[in-house]
């Protein structure tokens, strides 16, 4: 077993998370990842209102007696989103860990903090992990640029980013971006984490409120089918290489394009229905990072956690250890 400052501090068992993915971060695959002894986070905002998480954070607790937590991903809308109000039903709840994520989540540390929640936040730079630490987060999920979602715009691969927060950081870090399997866990604890947060990873789970045909994709694709789009936009994101990806890149590179030319591919509501509830691959954006590449099969959560604390382990005692002189 591999106990870290994460372990410890957070109550998990392994150090490993599965962060919150919009339309992804159900019950079924948090319930799923406590149990396999990891730390799963609900995405808050997947649920229409604060009275449905509230309902989905009770049927978490219905799967499982294990710690989990509840992703807050605070962005600017079009449609104003009622952020405290979700904020209190995570803390009505309950719930004694939060993954904030987005933008700055001062406003919302007081009320955390007097009940007690543990908050992790997401940063994908250095500079705003710092920012976050002196706010009073009780750790950071530092994303490099292998990542899937919105990696920055500063373009740092994990293998140089989380070596340099851990050089300044005092809070626990959890590596995240291109990390799948054992391997990736102990590069990640060298570098200085104290964990690892895996989404795409967890996405090909059979537990993954996705369709099959994602999850077989996930499989056959390789660490080559990204794409980076929204970089003219200054909101990078990698998603699955598709069909639309590729026309959203085509249109973007036209003189003057602006992002009313590619919202209608760009909705995310599009993606969730056509490729997440259907399966339709090439039918709207989809989230996938590099670490496809590393993804051979489709496994249960708990085979998942098993095989890379098996490996890691392995690599620890074994290859690392005979190479000592």
């Amino acid at each position: 077993m591999l106990k870290t400052r994460f372990t410890e501090e957070f109550g998990i068992e392994h150090p490993i998370v599965c962060g919150g993915m919009t339309a992804v971060g159900r019950a079924e695959l948090i319930a799923a990842v406590a149990e396999a002894g990891a730390l799963g986070f609900l995405a808050a905002l997947t649920q229409p209102t604060p009275e449905d998480l509230t309902r989905e954070i009770a049927r978490v607790r219905e799967l499982t007696d294990k710690p989990f937590g509840v992703n807050l991903t605070i962005l600017p809308t079009v449609n104003p989103v009622p952020y405290d109000e979700y904020r209190d039903a995570i803390v009505d709840s309950g719930v004694k860990i939060v993954e904030t994520a987005g933008s700055n989540p001062e406003p919302h540390l007081p009320t955390f903090k007097a009940a007690g929640v543990k908050v992790i936040h997401k940063a994908v730079a250095v500079r705003h992990a710092l920012k976050a630490e002196r706010l009073g987060v009780d750790a950071i999920s530092i994303d490099g640029f292998e990542c899937a979602g919105h990696p920055g715009e500063d373009d740092i691969p994990g293998l140089v980013l989380i070596n340099a927060a851990a050089r300044k950081l005092r809070i626990p870090i959890i590596a995240s971006g291109g990390i799948a399997d054992g391997a990736g866990l102990v590069a990640a604890l060298a570098l200085g984490a104290d964990a690892v947060n895996m989404g795409t990873r967890f996405v090909a789970t059979t537990e993954a409120p996705v369709h099959e045909n994602v999850k077989q994709q996930i499989v056959a694709n390789d660490e080559r089918a990204t794409a980076l789009i929204f970089r003219q936009f200054h909101n990078t994101a990698r998603v699955a290489r598709n069909a639309i990806s590729d026309e959203i890149t085509e249109l973007s590179r036209r003189p003057g394009a602006t992002f009313a030319d590619i919202a209608h591919l760009a909705s995310g509501e599009r993606g969730r229905r056509e490729v997440l509830g259907n399966g339709d691959m090439d039918g709207g954006l989809w989230w996938a990072g590099q670490a496809q590449g590393l993804i051979d099969e489709v496994l249960s959560c708990r085979e998942v956690v098993d095989s890379i604390i098996a490996d890691a382990e392995q690599i620890i005692e074994k290859r690392l250890a005979h190479m000592r002189s």
